[in-house]
């Protein structure tokens, strides 16, 4: 805690000017608000609490599926960071696409399972006041992991009333929550504590699943503005049921809810200090956040050590320290009204350890691959925006990043015989971004937008000074440090009487490389450019003050720029995702939403001659208000659908199969099995 004191100093200092004022209780309407005028983008839109709540959830990542044509899947334990899908991109564990909780970084740099790893269960989503999306590469204040666009969490900072929650499911669901906030110290305070156990439907394991979550959470005015000081406390441990060989199953060794290693799972803990702060024109935050992760997984089971099996376990032990500084000042120039805001930011990654070790049942054998990294950067930013008349706008946005590695071998001899000191080593790299968007409005009701931008994803330093596989000991070469990306788009939006708020968006976007470190086997994985074009549609409809409807499709054409005989389709992008539902609320206290999406199939292979299936699943929550209680059921895959979550082709060989024989196979993970959960809330 010694290193989070530099923040709780930054927060006592504050107080010392702070004004007797009350802070305001703000209420987010989401989907109903006008964006007219504001927004730069047909992509970009907010998310209030109201959607939230009436939303079921079967994980907490899920909350990302808020944004429009994003997919949230699993293909492990409800410990581990979901799947994500958006704009053609299988995002892995969230590679290209950036998410921040009360501006502190969620994805994780040169993480030891997957480059951007997205974790949000530490996130109690009954906290969450605001979720705003920006799909594209088209804003200045967004650096890392922008490819496929950004999402930006923020927390609340007082309740109109504590709530108290109790949920139970099937296969030994519990969950409690409690959350308030109390006048304390001349400002708010709000805590929320989480409690979670769930041992899963699968026929082999508990998963057996311990999630603690803590958000203390004071904010103060200041000067006209606020400061906000936030503790958030995470602590996790799980079994998993990892995906399966479709012939597995076939055989009959396993059913589809069955394990091939039933000793895999993980255990995670976070715990981070923020401060944020905004007065006049200024606007600043500082983080410290303390991660550590131990993941155990075998994917390929027996195919490269017949005996002991292929289990490995992954470990991440590290602190981050970073935070951002803008200004923003309104002017004209030439008698229109003209904006500039200024922005810095930094982040250090002080990585102990990120380490990839073989395991039998979570035991180690030998090491793989271990380094201590320190990676760090530092990104400045200006953004314009003018309004030229009544019906036209411009905004122009200009970034610049610095990136440094120093990536340390701590395995020395690793399980294969092979010396990775020479994977020591420093690099560093710079990228210059441009942006801008011109806007016209039509009328009071209708936008027009035309948007481009060059974004950027950052890759595994380790990546950056690799000379030699930890498999082999061949020579390889080093990945680029920093991958360009650049996007274009235009799109309309129309806010029609209040009622019908609507978005149309065409995009194409291109990727440099997908190179990327694997951090499965400890190596990089060459790929190739790539071009990604797709269409959006999103509408919500408020048929009445009680009745809602929405629906987002999206369509996405996606390939490899630069032909090769295996083939130009890339794995993973998804060319269909439909979703919908339908939403009531009650002035007698009723209340519900009835969901559907649809994942649609995608290739697996670079031929297109492997796809995974489409998936459809429906989800049905339904909840009465009387007094100060709140009773709510949700149905969670409604059909009861046996459709996968995920699916993937690799080769892989079972215990039972000859020595030396590996099989390209469908691995996949099932749908969870149709499930009720039942909870009653005390509102005080």
């Amino acid at each position: 805690m010694k290193r989070l004191g530099c923040i709780v100093c930054l927060s006592l200092v504050a107080q010392g000017v702070v004004a007797e004022e009350t802070i305001e209780t703000v209420v987010v309407e989401g989907r109903r608000i006008n964006l007219l005028g504001e927004a730069i983008s047909a992509s970009e839109g907010v998310v209030g609490q109201k959607e939230i709540e009436l939303r079921p959830l079967l994980r907490t990542g899920e909350v990302l599926e808020l944004v429009p044509g994003m997919v949230v899947t699993q293909h492990s334990g409800t410990g581990k960071a979901n799947q994500y899908f958006l704009r053609g991109f299988n995002l892995d564990h969230g590679t290209d696409f950036a998410t921040t909780i009360d501006g502190m970084p969620v994805n994780m740099r040169t993480h030891g399972h997957g480059q951007g790893y997205t974790d949000l269960n530490f996130l109690i989503p009954e906290t969450v006041s605001q979720l705003t999306y920006k799909k594209g590469a088209y804003y200045a204040d967004i650096g890392d992991f922008s490819g496929a666009g950004s999402a930006q969490i923020a927390t609340s900072n007082t309740l109109k009333h504590g709530v108290a929650e109790a949920t139970v499911g099937e296969d030994n669901y519990y969950r409690l929550m409690l959350m308030n906030s109390t006048p304390m110290a001349g400002g708010e305070t709000l805590f929320a504590l989480e409690a979670n156990r769930y041992d899963g439907p699968w026929s082999d394991i508990e998963e057996d699943l311990n999630k603690l979550n803590l958000l203390l959470k004071h904010t103060i005015p200041l000067n006209g503005g606020n400061l906000s000081l936030s503790l958030m406390a995470y602590d996790n441990s799980w079994n998993s049921a990892d995906q399966i060989p479709g012939r597995a199953v076939e055989q009959g060794i396993i059913d589809e809810l069955g394990s091939l290693d039933d000793t895999v799972g993980g255990e995670s803990s976070r715990y981070s200090l923020s401060a944020n702060w905004q007065v006049g024109g200024w606007q600043g935050s500082a983080y410290a956040i303390d991660y550590d992760l131990n993941l155990w997984s075998n994917f390929t089971y027996f195919l490269d050590d017949e005996n002991s099996g292929d289990q490995f376990k992954q470990v991440d032990d590290r602190m981050i320290y970073g935070g951002q500084l803008s200004y923003s000042q309104d002017g004209t120039l030439a008698g229109h009204a003209m904006s500039n805001r200024f922005g810095v930011e930094s982040r250090i990654d002080d990585i102990d350890e990120v380490g990839l070790y073989h395991t039998q049942a979570r035991q180690r054998l030998s090491v793989t691959r271990s380094d201590q990294v320190t990676e760090s950067s530092i990104g400045a930013y200006w953004e314009n925006r003018i309004t030229w008349s009544d019906r036209l706008r411009s905004v122009l946005g200009v970034r610049y990043d610095y990136y440094d590695f120093d990536v340390d071998d701590q395995a020395g001899i690793n399980t294969n015989g092979i010396d990775l000191s020479a994977n020591s080593g420093s690099a560093n790299d710079d990228l210059p971004s441009l942006k801008g968007s011109l806007i016209y409005t039509f009328g009071n009701e209708w936008e027009a937008y035309v948007s481009a931008g060059q974004g950027f994803h950052s890759n595994d330093a380790r990546g950056t000074t690799i000379q030699v596989d930890p498999s082999d000991g061949s020579a390889v070469d080093t990945v680029d440090p920093l991958v360009r990306s650049l996007g274009y788009e235009m799109g309309a939006r129309g806010f029609i009487s209040d009622r019908i708020n609507t978005s149309l968006a065409l995009w194409v976007l291109e990727l440099d490389s997908e190179l990327l470190f694997v951090g499965d086997a400890g190596n990089t994985e060459a790929s190739r450019g790539s071009e990604r074009k797709g269409l959006e549609i999103t509408a919500y409809y408020h048929l009445t003050e009680q009745w809602s409807l929405d629906l987002e499709y999206a369509y996405t054409d996606a390939e490899f720029t630069d032909s090769a005989p295996e083939g130009d389709e890339i794995p993973g992008a998804i060319e269909h995702v439909l979703q919908a539902g339908l939403n009531a609320d009650f002035a007698s206290g009723w209340f519900g939403s009835l969901r559907v999406r649809y994942f649609g199939e995608r290739p697996l292979i670079e031929d297109g001659s492997v796809k995974s299936d489409p998936s459809t699943v429906w989800n049905l929550r339904a909840g009465y208000r009387v007094a100060d209680w709140t009773f709510k059921a949700d149905i969670l895959n409604l059909t009861d659908s046996d459709d996968h979550d995920i699916d993937y082709y690799y080769a892989s060989r079972l215990g039972s199969e000859p020595t030396g024989l590996e099989t390209e196979d469908i691995h996949y993970h099932v749908l969870e099995p149709r499930t009720i959960r039942v909870s009653a809330g005390y509102q005080f």
